[in-house]
């Protein structure tokens, strides 16, 4: 059976590097339409409200970090399970997988929804908004908000699809909503006069028309045929979902909890020397949007490599496995060099591509940004070799890797540092926990590979 599933399936002999242009390009498009979505967001807000109006972003970007973190792990955890599923060839397990993954987004979304519009103005308050913030940040959320449900069906659906081998459709659907967003930002800020509220309402027609076409997708599944009750959510099904997706989860949730406790640092220690609070805040939430534009790079490739993985782990096709992998990592360092180059070198250019400031807003952001992106040069591989093993099913060490940099080693670094060096020690606590996470992650790799190793050589006897 495994035979025949190898020979069937493209992901089983194709070409490495053919199947991971196939499936990495059009993620990585994507991911950068949303990445730019996401800039020009900040670039129209920075022109058409002001810096205060940046900041308020920021204080709600942890809402939708934790919808990314529900929708990523249900989606990357549906997709793994799926794929690994399929190289096994157990299609009914892949049915009810796949539909039990939509139903568990939307049915969520809506939960997260109501919440939301239930403790906002508590919870931007916890968020580290300030008095003048405030009235932006509950402006930009109210609306934001309401689009939640679209917004995790976006980011879970697209995944799905492209583990259906379906990437470019994935990314048409994300690239229009995305498009649509950056012609009715202006439309609505600078047109309709709508200030912060427009922008939000932007987002939330955009993420509604990418949710539809990625639903309209799911009668069409190449590799399965779907039924009403395979969306009958399957409890035992959304338990291995979970597991599988629990990485991300726990990357965006400790993400969230770094931006919170960032912004409340930057409360305190801001207010104490000549920036203010407000600035440090404002700076952070752009540079964390540019950063997010590398990211995106990077997690485009390795999600387009993820089917590839997946399909062969579960085929016990290993040789594959490792060199789709390292062919990634190369991929990744190249485009780390790039971004860093541009980050410590054109810093000041960056920042005022999303509107003016006063001198000290740009020597704080210069300085800032140097400092916060010092690692990126290697932070490429750092990613790629997480989220490799959740691919393969090994989501428990990919999270006690999400762990350890976010939790154990960045929260700790941000707290201390900036009690003996003063504010820019929350900065430098990204390039340390990033740079001691590596480390981890290498050795890591290097017994998975052993083990894949020694149980190829088991299978050829």
């Amino acid at each position: 059976m495994e035979v025949n599933v190898r020979l069937n399936n493209p992901l089983g002999y194709e070409n490495i590097k053919k199947l991971l242009w196939q499936f990495g390009l059009p993620s990585v498009i994507a991911n950068i339409v949303g990445a730019v979505y996401n800039i020009a967001d900040q670039i129209f807000i920075g022109h058409g409200v002001g810096y205060l109006g940046n900041a308020a972003t920021n204080i709600s970007f942890p809402i939708t970090t934790i919808c990314m973190a529900i929708g990523l792990m249900l989606g990357i955890g549906g997709a793994s399970a799926f794929s690994l599923e399929l190289g096994k060839g157990n299609h009914e397990k892949a049915q009810r997988i796949c539909g039990t993954t939509v139903t568990a987004l939307f049915l969520v979304g809506i939960v997260l929804s109501i919440a939301v519009m239930s403790f906002m103005e508590p919870l931007l308050i916890a968020f580290g908004a300030t008095s003048q913030i405030l009235s932006y940040a509950v402006a930009f959320t109210r609306v934001s908000c309401l689009g939640i449900p679209f917004l995790m069906v976006s980011i879970g659906l697209a995944a799905l699809v492209r583990a259906d081998g379906s990437s470019r459709y994935s990314m048409f659907a994300l690239v229009t909503g995305a498009v649509l967003n950056c012609v009715l930002n202006p439309l609505f800020i600078f047109g309709f006069k709508l200030g912060i509220e427009g922008s939000s309402l932007a987002s939330v027609i955009s993420q509604v028309v990418s949710a539809i076409i990625l639903l309209r997708y799911l009668p069409h599944f190449k590799s399965v045929s779907l039924s009403k009750y395979h969306f009958v959510p399957s409890m035992g099904k959304l338990g291995n979902i979970m597991y599988l997706g629990l990485a991300p989860f726990i990357f965006q949730i400790a993400s969230t909890i770094i931006i919170v406790v960032t912004n409340n640092l930057f409360n305190m220690y801001g207010a104490q020397t000549v920036y203010g609070n407000d600035i440090p805040i404002a700076v952070a939430g752009i540079v964390s949007k540019i950063y997010f534009l590398y990211t995106a790079i990077v997690l485009g490739i390795v999600q387009g490599a993820q089917p590839i993985c997946g399909f062969n782990y579960g085929a016990k096709n290993f040789a594959r496995v490792k060199e789709c992998v390292l062919l990634v990592m190369k991929y990744a360092l190249v485009i780390s060099v790039v971004f860093w180059i541009l980050f410590e070198g054109f810093p000041k250019e960056l920042m005022k591509l999303f509107g003016d400031g006063n001198e000290l807003y740009f020597i704080f952001a210069v300085k800032y940004i140097r400092i916060y992106t010092a690692f990126v040069c290697l932070a490429g591989i750092l990613i790629t070799g997480t989220i490799f093993f959740s691919s393969i099913g090994k989501s428990l060490i990919a999270s006690s890797l999400c762990v350890l940099n976010q939790l154990l080693l960045m929260l700790p670094f941000l707290i201390l540092l900036p009690k003996y060096v003063g504010i820019f020690g929350i900065a430098a606590a990204l390039p340390i926990a990033n740079s001691i996470s590596l480390v981890v992650v290498i050795i890591l790799l290097r017994r998975e590979w052993k083990k894949m190793k020694k149980e190829e050589i088991a299978e050829a006897k």
